[in-house]
């Protein structure tokens, strides 16, 4: 039975290198997989799903526009993979589950749970609540616990509480924390 899956971490976790090891998997199986990246993320360039561990691969790129249900339905592929699922709209978490449960092929989506101020992003919000598997994929803190929570801090490494939800930047801007080095 296939199903939608959320994998989810704060950041650094690999989440990403994770991905990039299910592309592979079916790959070695003679598997086809789509794999999808939010065109916000051009980090490494335009449809690039790139690991910090210097892993990479081309993807095609999704946006707030993108209509999965018309997007996916000519696709003869073993899996779906998407990358940055956090920037996925609610409606695009919907017509994923349906995809899914329409099409019988599975669906695994990797990205935050929360912002950099602790609130959930829209598509990781609707990922949780229709997601027939989810995964916590694992990180420390600093200070040794297990880091639940994002925070982003500018050049000088100070922490910063205000401004747009959507940065990218990376290990340079955002750095993973326990609740409690969150909250101090």
């Amino acid at each position: 039975m296939a199903r939608l899956w959320f994998r989810y971490a704060a950041m650094n976790a690999g989440k990403t290198s994770s991905l990039l090891q299910v592309a592979h998997n079916y790959e070695e199986n003679g598997e086809n997989v789509l794999l999808l990246t939010s065109a916000l993320d051009d980090r490494d360039g335009d449809g690039v799903i790139s690991s910090r561990i210097g892993l990479k691969r081309n993807a095609e790129t999704y946006s707030p526009r993108t209509n999965f249900l018309e997007r996916l339905m000519h696709v003869n592929v073993a899996c779906v993979l998407i990358d940055e699922a956090q920037f996925l709209t609610v409606e695009q978490a919907h017509q994923l589950h349906r995809w899914v449960h329409t099409r019988g092929i599975p669906v695994m989506c990797f990205g935050l749970r929360s912002d950099f101020q602790g609130k959930p992003f829209s598509g990781s919000a609707a990922l949780l609540t229709l997601a027939d598997n989810l995964e916590e994929i694992r990180t420390a803190c600093r200070c040794g616990k297990k880091a639940t929570m994002n925070i982003r801090i500018n050049e000088n490494g100070e922490r910063v509480q205000e401004g747009s939800q959507v940065l990218i930047g990376g290990n340079g801007r955002y750095r993973q924390v326990c609740a409690r080095c969150f909250y101090n």
